[in-house]
């Protein structure tokens, strides 16, 4: 006969199976369709970063992020001068030859030709800002268009793939917390071979590099107790790819992290939680918002220890007139335990101003 202890901790151990195996499994990213909007989901996110070299020109990193979220006014869908949807964008340049860190920002209604999101591909745009994708003989050709006449830029790319998508996390869900719906839809093509033009106080280069695109969904993306996170991903100069990140908690440590590894033409190595350790070296701090940021950094991997060092330190976007947030995100170098270059790419910090909200 069973003990009283015994049937209800055969009754708990009855109740956990049945609730894991309610859960259902995610849906495959099935393509074209999941380059386009997922309109239904609370916040997704197409994010592009580069590194652009020109003749007698130091490196330029360049950034364009397009953001979607649905309206919560009701009855929205029963009139169409009631927007569903809200568009947002930043685009920046660093430009390290003068120190200085160029950025613009967007905010409209999706709808009346002035902003859009299509859920068939990426066709995201506001006004003359755009991000869109077409075949290109079985690959894909992205084309990114962004000007910040205030700031003195603009630029106009061509961004070939040179690889597979990389479908981050389990074929592409990646955990974001300990609950099971901190998650997001997420997938990533790195080593976009780049070339096209770009402006700069009215000087036009002819530009080319490697470029960096995330594209990512989610209806529980930060845990109540976050602040922010800290994420890299790098275009590796051997070929490959790396992506790591942490979700942060207020005092710093670390309350979920991840990321993935592929060597050229490899299989993907998926990094579970707890693999990735991001310890903060040097820091620098804005003059503009007095908010202190870590611009070096230790990562160690299980594919490796690396240092990742920002090329410029002021990379700091406020962009409080359209997501409402201030965040760091700029270009830099990965090295390897000698100090040598074995990549380039993008740093992102969020949370550090103010607790991030989503």
């Amino acid at each position: 006969m069973l003990s009283r202890r015994s049937l209800l901790a055969a009754l708990a151990a009855a109740r956990a199976g049945t609730l894991l195996a309610a859960e259902p499994p995610a849906t495959p990213l099935r393509f074209p369709r999941d380059f386009g909007a997922h309109p239904e989901s609370h916040s997704e996110w197409w994010y592009v970063t580069g590194a652009l070299d020109a003749a007698e020109r130091s490196a330029i990193g360049f950034q364009i992020t397009f953001f979607r979220v649905p309206t919560p006014l009701g009855g929205a869908e029963a009139s169409r001068f009631a927007a569903r949807q809200l568009l947002f964008a930043h685009a920046a340049v660093s430009d390290l030859a003068r120190g200085k860190l160029r950025h613009d920002q967007r905010i409209a209604r999706a709808g009346f030709g002035i902003a859009e999101a299509s859920v068939d591909d990426t066709v995201v745009e506001i006004g003359d800002w755009r991000l869109d994708r077409k075949d290109a003989g079985g690959a894909s050709r992205y084309r990114a268009r962004a000007a910040g006449d205030a700031a003195g830029f603009a630029f106009d790319l061509a961004l070939d793939t040179t690889q597979p998508v990389l479908l981050q996390g389990d074929a592409g869900t990646s955990r974001k917390g300990p609950r099971r719906e901190q998650l997001s839809r997420y997938y990533s093509e790195p080593q976009l071979a780049a070339r096209g033009s770009l402006s700069l106080d009215g000087r036009t280069f002819a530009v080319e590099g490697r470029a960096w695109l995330d594209h990512e969904w989610s209806d529980a993306y930060l845990d109540p107790a976050a602040a922010g996170w800290d994420w890299i991903g790098i275009n590796l100069d051997n070929g490959g790819a790396l992506m790591a990140f942490r979700i942060r908690r207020p005092d710093g440590s670390t309350l979920w992290s991840g990321g993935s590894h592929r060597a050229q033409g490899g299989a993907v190595r998926d990094f579970a939680n707890g693999e990735v350790v991001f310890t903060p070296k040097r820091t620098w701090a804005s003059a503009a918002t007095g908010t202190r940021y870590p611009v070096e950094w230790q990562v160690a991997t299980p594919v490796g220890a690396y240092t990742v060092r920002a090329l410029q330190d002021d990379q700091e976007l406020d962009s409080r007139a359209s997501t409402g947030t201030i965040y760091w995100e700029g270009l830099s170098l990965l090295l390897d335990g000698a100090g040598r270059r074995i990549g380039r790419g993008y740093l992102e910090m969020t949370g550090y101003a103010a607790r991030l909200v989503l």
